[in-house]
């Protein structure tokens, strides 16, 4: 019972850990402005046009954090601080996700196969639980061995979102030095930021994989009951 405690709570700290590192590293570094004064949105203006992404729109939008590229409709959303803001931490992220709109600009391979996998990652999310719970209470292991592999997409994705995220920060990082938008000494400040949001998903994928293989050692269990 104590080890199943502390389990469940391992899989809940992690990434409130993770998160709590990310909004702690963003909100020092959105204080601190960047010496060259640019905001988000001039950012990430500044790199899609230096790589030929001139159709690419840059939009403002609600939320915390909110910011993604949408390589649906082919844009750049940046929250509202990021947008306006002249921080190294707003410099950081709109460079970041610009990185994904070059990603998808070049085909990125990751990219790809995340944009691929999606909507099964995304049956396996809504769906898995549902057979796992009924392969419990049912002892029909084939039901729960399907929960597993609808789970297993899921985890997949997690894993594949790994490359994608490292790489837009390496992305970003190359272009907003090699382009003047942050100066050198500002490099390790944004680094920070990056580094910080990139350790949410770690940790999502660490849990996601813990998850999966305790669900494993589960169905084992009652293969040998059966």
């Amino acid at each position: 019972m104590g080890g199943i405690l502390i389990y469940f709570l391992l899989i809940a700290l992690v990434p409130l850990w993770a998160q709590m590192r990310v909004k702690s590293a963003y909100q020092k570094y959105s204080k601190v402005a960047s010496s060259n004064g640019y905001s988000g949105a001039e950012v990430a203006r500044r790199i899609l046009d230096q790589n030929g992404l001139f159709h690419v729109k840059v939009l403002e939008t609600r939320g915390m954090l909110s910011d993604h590229y949408n390589p649906m409709s082919k844009t750049v959303h940046l929250s509202s601080n990021n947008y306006h803001g002249h921080s190294i931490a707003g410099a950081a992220i709109a460079a970041h996700e610009v990185g994904h709109a070059i990603q998808d600009k070049e085909n990125y391979s990751f990219l790809k196969i995340r944009h691929a996998i999606v909507p099964v990652a995304n049956i396996g999310s809504n769906f898995a639980w549902i057979l796992l719970l009924i392969g419990i209470f049912t002892q029909l292991s084939g039901m729960f061995l399907l929960g597993i592999i609808l789970m297993s997409a899921g985890v997949i994705f997690q894993l594949v979102t790994l490359p994608v995220e490292f790489n837009a920060s390496s992305r970003a990082m190359d272009q907003v030095v090699s382009l003047g938008l942050i100066r050198n000494n500002e490099e390790r400040q944004a680094k920070k930021v990056l580094n910080a949001a990139a350790l949410t998903y770690v940790a999502a994928a660490a849990v996601a994989i813990i998850e999966l293989l305790r669900l494993i050692l589960i169905y084992t269990g009652m293969q040998r009951n059966n």
